[in-house]
């Protein structure tokens, strides 16, 4: 039974994840100490931590909005996983390994978006949902 988002699959493999980008980062130049080092960094923190603070948001509507979050920054450290290897900072197989876990991530993440939504009633996106309907 999940209590906490700590039970969640998806935050223990973006913790997982965090851990990686930490190690990985501190053999990159130290010029990149405050470019790509912090926003990998950040960019990692971000999807373990919006997974647990939607996990503990009031309604099912703020969680969800907190998962879209979650997508955004996954896709950003996917973006800079590529870019890291363009630079030859890192190799084509710790690049491979770190897009695959960021992905997986993703997929888990939108497959509890489906969840919550199922649960939730059909919910528009974030983006249409201070729209009203068309009429004729």
């Amino acid at each position: 039974m999940i209590k906490s988002y700590r039970d969640l699959e998806v935050w223990q493999k973006s913790i997982q994840l965090v851990k990686k980008i930490y190690l990985i980062t501190r053999t990159f130049p130290k010029e990149e100490m405050y470019g790509l080092i912090n926003q990998m960094r950040r960019a990692a923190v971000s999807i373990a931590s919006n997974i647990a603070e939607g996990k503990t948001r009031q309604t099912k509507k703020e969680y969800i909005q907190f998962l879209y979050i979650t997508l955004g920054s996954a896709s950003e450290l996917e973006t800079q996983i590529i870019i890291s290897k363009e630079l030859n900072y890192i190799d084509e197989k710790t690049e491979s390994d770190l897009l695959e876990n960021a992905d997986h991530i993703s997929r888990m993440t939108r497959n509890l978006i489906k969840s919550l939504r199922s649960t939730y009633g059909e919910m528009r996106t974030p983006h249409t949902a201070h729209r009203k309907p068309i009429t004729a």
